[in-house]
Formats: structure tokens, sequence, C-alpha cells
């Protein structure tokens, strides 16, 4: 059978640290070919013209929540990973607090065989640790999962490690890289019956920050890195939303070569304490959102590569759960439709260059988890590419909103930049705010 060929011709190339513009063949699944200029061999070759775009590889989050099984009034894995793709984000790595949990091999083997039916975008999962599955854990092959997530403070579903010496023992007893939220638990049940006491059930969403404090953050992320640097393990710190966590880390070392690695959230690169009183509830994460101040600091961290990832901690519900009182509305926010377009917008803002953005949410997700042959735009690598136009502005509004829960935290923000062409495994999947009939989706593999 003759391989599909694809002919991408006049565009800037975004790819590690450089950008210069040429043409890309792709042959079936791969990029065939990268050159100043590439001809058609015959007139069964799709070409597009991309003069005045850039393409990127596809992006890769490393930290979703996709609600299935068990919670899919909020979210599917199908909804969302077609979000994604509309996003620029071609691969995914989800997360385990579903209902029931992906706390063994059978829960882990169910949700990969509901991805392979329908996700849209290339998927893999996060195998969940508690206080007693270290069995289940032995069990989990290295080369067929991402890796492992813990929680150390609780968040949706209730996943919290908190016996020291079963921490300890997983620290020891895995070569994954052990993924984790970082919330001291202590810390949070007292700051939160003192302001329970205070207010009753309907504490002012601006507490958020103070109940989920720095000192809760800094705690935990510290014991988790002191942990690490104890037994050897490979430690990736999710989701940091504070100045103080970014002097734990350190850039004296190319990632390959890091054995304790953090990532931050694109929430916490654009939103701060002052945004609490127009965007209420909807900016309500754990970690939360917290003042300018840390903000700046995790974007002096991000740039000179003590933080290596820029992620979502895509976490959709319904409006009307996060309508609640503080005391009853869930924690997380949907985000993979409008990460890149945010990102984009700091470019714009002269925040960050269009190199360390990928470097930030392609090359180093692909790096740090090992993946195959994807986050690079090369020879011989899986074609996931994502074409963008800087200056094609356009509005987000419940119209245009994919999430399942049909809202974002950005409605109404204006971006300049717009995702035009996403290529799957060499496939055009989406094109001009519509999606082909491609199934292109694969599971993710890892050189371990």
């Amino acid at each position: 059978m003759k391989l599909k060929t694809t002919l991408i011709k006049n565009v800037n190339i975004v790819n590690e640290g450089h950008i210069f513009n040429g043409d890309i063949l792709i042959e079936g699944d791969y990029i065939k070919e990268i050159n100043d200029s590439i001809s058609a061999k015959s007139s069964d070759v799709q070409v597009f013209d991309a003069e005045g775009k850039y393409v990127f590889p596809g992006v890769i989050d490393d930290q979703v929540h996709f609600r299935e099984p068990g919670l899919t009034h909020k979210a599917t894995i199908g909804s969302e990973s077609k979000a994604a793709i509309a996003g620029g984000i071609t691969s995914f790595i989800e997360m385990p607090n579903t209902n029931p949990q992906t706390t063994t091999i059978e829960k882990l083997e169910e949700k990969f065989e509901v991805a392979a039916q329908t996700s849209f975008a290339n998927y893999s999962f996060m195998f969940g640790g508690t206080n007693d599955n270290l069995d289940e854990i032995l069990k989990v092959n290295p080369k067929d999962v991402a890796g492992l997530k813990l929680f150390l403070g609780s968040s949706t579903g209730n996943m919290l490690v908190d016996d020291p010496e079963v921490l300890e023992t997983i620290f020891k007893s895995t070569n994954l890289v052990i993924s984790v939220h970082c919330e001291d638990e202590g810390t949070i049940k007292k700051n939160f019956q003192e302001h329970l006491e205070k207010y009753g059930e309907d504490i002012p969403i601006s507490c958020h920050p103070i109940i989920r404090s720095e000192e809760a953050c800094y705690i935990s992320s510290s014991k988790a890195i002191e942990l690490a640097k104890k037994t050897g393990a490979r430690l990736h710190v999710f989701h940091l939303s504070t100045g103080k966590e970014t002097a734990l880390f350190d850039n004296k070392k190319p990632l390959k070569d890091k054995k304790i690695t953090a990532e931050v959230c694109v929430h916490h690169l654009w939103f701060s304490n002052e945004d609490y009183d127009t965007k209420g509830t909807l900016i309500k994460w754990n970690p939360a959102v917290k003042t300018k101040k840390d903000r700046a600091k995790l974007w002096e961290a991000l740039l000179d590569d003590r933080i290596d990832v820029i992620a979502t901690d895509h976490a959709p519900h319904t409006i009307e759960e996060k309508e609640n009182v503080y005391t009853k509305a869930p924690s997380g926010g949907p985000l993979v439709q409008h990460a890149l377009p945010a990102m984009l917008e700091m470019f714009h803002k002269d925040k960050i260059s269009l190199e360390k953005l990928v470097e930030k949410m392609c090359h180093n997700p692909a790096i740090l988890f090992q993946i195959e042959k994807r986050g690079f735009i090369k020879p011989g690598y899986f074609a996931d590419l994502v074409l963008v136009d800087l200056n094609n502005p356009w509005t987000v509004t419940k119209d245009n909103i994919l999430y399942k829960c049909g809202w974002s935290p950005f409605e109404g923000t204006t971006f300049r930049s717009r995702i035009t062409h996403t290529f799957l495994n060499g496939s055009l999947v989406y094109q001009n705010s519509k999606f082909t009939d491609a199934k292109a989706a694969k599971r993710l593999t890892f050189n371990r």
C-alpha cells in the first residue's frame, strides 16, 4: 500500500532553539525530510502552502484530568482530547484520580482501551500511588506508562499518600518518574478550619490562596525533594504556584541529566489573586493562584530553566458545580483548548520567545518522560505538527468552546494567534476550526 504523502511549504519552523523557513515532507506517520525547498514528486502529494505561518511540534501536555471513568458528566477522554487537538495539543498524559481510581493494572488497561476507541489525540496515563498499593506499583512496566502520580495533598479524588514510611518505600522501589502534587494537608486543614469558623460555608474566594498557602506548598515540596535526594528517586513536581518554591530547583544540568524537575501551569502564569474579584471560583485551582509577586517569580524560574515544563492541569467541572459557595465549589478548570493561544499571547507581550515556548511545551515533556519520537520536528519522528497564524485574532465565546463543561476562564479574552492546522501522526485532523474524519491517535511509547 502506498504511503500517504503531505508537503508543507514555506513555513517558519520553530525547533530546538531556532526559527528557519523551509519545507516539511511527511510520509505515512513520519516526517520524511526537512529542507529549504522540497518538490512534490507526484500529483498524489497533498501540498499545503503555509507562507507566513509558523509550525511547532505538537504540544505534549503532561498533566490533564479527562474525568473518565466515573465523572463523565464533567468530561470524557473523547470530548477533551478533541478540544486539545483544536488547541494544538497532540499528546496528553492523564491523571489517575478518576472513579474508580487508576491504582491497579486492571483499571489502567481499561482506560487504555477507552482511549484507543475514543481519543482524538495521542495518549498515555499516570499510574496512581496510594498508602496500600505498592504491589501494583511494582507490576507497572515503565515502557508502557508515563509515570507514577502521588498526591501529597488531597485534591479532587482524594488519593492522599500521607504515610511517611509508605512514601519512602515507594520512592526507593520504583524507577518510574514520580510526579507529585505538593500541598501540606495539616497546614491546609488548620487554615480551612480557621476560615470556616470566621465565615461559615461561604468563605470569600479571595481566601483560597491563604487557606492553600505558600507555606502549605513549600512544606510539602521541600519534603518531597529531600526524600528524592535521600532515595535517588526521579521526581517531577507538578504545578508550582509560589515564588518561594522556585528556590528549591536549579538549572545546573541539562534536563536529560536532572533527577528533580518542575512544572508550571498556564493559569499560574496568567492569573493572580487580583483576578478572584472578577473570575471568582472559575479560577479556584489546587494549588491556588497566588500573588503577582509569585507569578513574577514563576516566570523568572521558567525562563532561567529552573522550571522545565509548561502544562495545563486541565480539570473540568460543570458550571453548576463551580458556581457553588466556596466550600462546595470544586477546584480545577478546563484549559487544553486555550493553553497554547494563551502562551502565544505572552509571546506577543514579550514575556517569552517562540523558541522557549516550544522548548517548555513540546521538547521538554518528551525529554522528561522519555517519549519516543515526539516533541521535535525531525526526520524519523512522528509528524505531530501544529500550524499557527500569529496575527489572526479571535475571541473565546461560548459558541467556540469545545469542552464538555461548556465554559472557560478565558471566556471574553481575545487572543492574537490562531491554530489553523493540526497534524497527528501524519494525518491532518484539524483545519480552520473544523475537524477532519481522520482517526490517527496512538498510544505513547517510551524509550526506557
